[in-house]
């Protein structure tokens, strides 16, 4: 959960009234978020440097609130007083206006970024008059936009700059690291892309933010009509066009991989601090041209439409309000909502407005209603129905088959659910086809892209891992593996797997099938001669990831369930196991 420090003096002042501790903590739990802690900035930095050093410090008090993650619109004390005011009818939920200025200025997205970070969104906010408070506020929800939706930049990178300094229109160009140039913010030298890289190695802030261009042969970069840098996104601003309290016009720009998420940001932040405007609540648009033509005139403000059903509401929370009653509820949370038909108490059409992107579905305006009602004011009942637990049969067979292995001397393993693609298929000595595994759109990193169709290769890098330990090694898995699935309505289904490893100075392919009899035995499935049904029997395979003439597929029912085997030597080597292992994968759904 993300912590926001927000000025007590100036909090009580927007809300009308001084609150005790307990007041507000009150309030805070009843509008959907938790008070942390009430201090000031000389304590939290006594708690942090002593005392000493902490002496410089105000003691003006702070309340720290922890605010849910996916609630952009509260990660500052702006948006956390305009929310409270709403919420307490103290106001109306503001209508945002965007203004239609006589000529727009506009942003011209060059081919080159598209292989970088092609999206671009921006705004200008006119006539803004900041106190120390709100500039600080303005820095600081830039920060936590960072870290939270933006994914430490990875998906957006936020600058703002004093248009007043800038001559538009403006162009989002990707240029070799050497042929960029310019004086970063806060710097006094001129610096090349690759020296922006080398000063800020080490710096305790941006150093983490170089990964994400350092390698790519050309750097996102944006320049004013005079090519005067703006920013490098998603590392710098340019020191030209910084900021200051006094600064009368910002001009937004949000860059990145996500376009969704670039406007969310926008929206966030225009929305949040058009309240700064002369004219409250308006913000001048800009259009961006993108190289196939395309253009867009960002931000977006409208509201968005939703249906709900009153009935529905009533029973997820388990409460009996009227429509009136719920249509009350909802502007609390900021959602203007009426009714499609007078004649029709039951369709409620919900306007989302921009500050809302947390509302995706009609459970988000259940919640909505629940945390307006108050969920201490909902009734407590008694189930309707008396039922008795029992365990999911598929969970149930699991723990059986578990019980039996580690009877047998086998020690279970948990390995992630994710896997490289050559892990998955290179090292098992298989080919893609590319219909059997579900692959990450965005991986973080090469160790986790595909999502595991298998079990063995987990177990390989455990015994990988575990070298040192006496031999034999025993160990199993008993866990789901994922596959496509276009009939589907996910496209993909998940598949329950059992699988075991034995490792030694020899493969020990009795061990292995001797577990498989085990398994069987327990499970009442007679073995049967090959081709019969009412049973199980194996038949040589051609499972390329264990060794030939030393292989098997089983079969239940005439189908392929699994198969077992000495393990290949070259994927063996691929997994780094100096000692010879033989495995069994078996599919255990077909036993329910």
């Amino acid at each position: 959960m993300p912590t926001v420090n927000v000025d007590k003096e100036n909090l009580f002042k927007d809300l009308g009234r001084v609150y005790t501790t307990e007041e507000f903590r009150d309030l805070c739990f009843e509008f959907g978020i938790e008070l942390e802690d009430d201090t000031s900035e000389k304590e939290m930095a006594t708690k942090e440097m002593g005392a000493e050093k902490a002496s410089e410090f105000s003691e003006r008090g702070i309340y720290r609130i922890d605010i849910p993650a996916n609630r952009y619109d509260l990660l500052c004390p702006e948006g956390i007083s305009q929310a409270l005011k709403i919420y307490l009818g103290q106001i109306e939920p503001p209508k945002y206006v965007v203004t239609k200025p006589e000529k727009l200025i506009r942003m011209t997205v060059k081919p080159e970024t598209q292989d970088v970070r092609p999206y671009c969104a921006c705004a200008v906010l006119r006539n803004v008059t900041f106190d120390q408070f709100a500039y600080e506020n303005f820095i600081e929800l830039q920060d936590k936009l960072h870290n939270n939706i933006c994914r430490r930049r990875t998906l957006v990178a936020i600058g703002t700059h004093d248009l007043d300094t800038l001559k538009g229109p403006f162009t989002y160009e990707a240029l070799p690291p050497k042929e960029l140039k310019f004086k970063p913010l806060n710097t006094d030298k001129e610096m090349n892309g690759e020296e922006i890289m080398a000063f800020y190695e080490n710096h305790r802030k941006l150093g983490k933010y170089l990964h994400i261009i350092r390698d790519k042969p050309r750097y996102p970069i944006l320049y004013d009509s005079e090519r005067t840098v703006l920013s490098l996104p998603p590392i710098i601003n340019g020191d030209h066009s910084k900021i200051s309290i006094n600064t009368k016009n910002v001009f937004i720009e949000c860059t990145g991989t996500d376009l969704t998420k670039a406007n969310i940001v926008l929206n966030t932040i225009v929305t949040t601090f058009s309240i700064y405007c002369k004219d409250k609540f308006t913000v001048e648009p800009v259009e961006v041209v993108y190289p196939d033509g395309t253009v867009r005139v960002c931000p977006d403000l409208s509201d968005k439409e939703f249906e709900a059903s009153a009935k529905l509401i009533n029973e997820t929370v388990g409460v009996n309000i009227t429509t009136d009653e719920i249509i009350k509820y909802l502007a609390k949370m900021s959602l203007n909502a009426s009714l499609y038909d007078k004649n029709d108490n039951d369709r409620l059409k919900v306007m989302v407005p921009p500050t809302r992107s947390d509302v995706l579905h009609q459970c988000d305006i259940i919640e909505d209603v629940a945390i307006a009602y108050g969920y201490n004011n909902i009734p407590k009942t008694k189930p309707h129905t008396n039922t008795i637990g029992v365990p999911f049969p598929l969970n149930k067979l699991s723990d059986m088959i578990r019980k039996e292995f580690a009877l047998s001397g086998f020690t279970e393993v948990l390995p992630l659910i994710l896997c490289s693609h050559d892990e998955n298929f290179a090292f098992m000595n298989r080919v893609d086809d590319g219909k059997t595994a579900v692959k990450l759109a965005n991986p973080k990193t090469a160790e986790y892209q595909v999502v595991r169709n298998s079990l063995l290769p987990g177990i390989f890098k455990t015994i990988a891992q575990n070298k040192k330990m006496a031999l034999p090694l025993k160990v199993f898995e008993v866990s789901d593996v994922v596959f496509k699935d276009d009939t589907m309505e996910r496209k993909a289904r998940n598949q329950r797997n059992m699988a075991a490893v034995y490792t030694n100075k020899t493969a020990g392919f009795e061990v292995i099938h001797g577990m498989l009899d085990r398994i069987m035995a327990m499970l009442s499935t007679k073995r049967v001669a090959v081709g019969e049904e009412g049973g199980y029997y194996i038949k040589e395979s051609e499972n390329p990831t264990f060794f030939p003439g030393r292989r098997a597929d089983v079969y239940l029912n005439n189908k392929v369930i699994g198969s077992f085997g000495i393990v290949h030597p070259s994927t063996l080597e691929k997994f780094d196991i100096n000692y010879p292992c033989s495995a069994l994968e078996v599919n255990v759904e077909p036993f329910l």
